[in-house]
């Protein structure tokens, strides 16, 4: 069975990993966000019922 034999695909694998993770990855970690987040406390919104006109 060639499918189980890992000696013509994993170097082919390897090698294509080995440019994304050591060029494209810190290009894309590199970016800054824009919208940092806050540390704003979260005020709870006040709801009010629903009041139905026939009851």
């Amino acid at each position: 069975m060639p499918q189980l034999n890992p000696h013509p695909w994993f170097f082919i694998m390897i090698l294509s990993w080995l440019p994304l993770t050591q060029i494209i990855q810190p290009k894309l970690l590199s970016f800054t966000h824009t919208n940092l987040p806050s540390n704003k406390a979260l005020t709870p919104t006040k709801t009010t019922p629903w009041t139905w006109p026939w009851t």
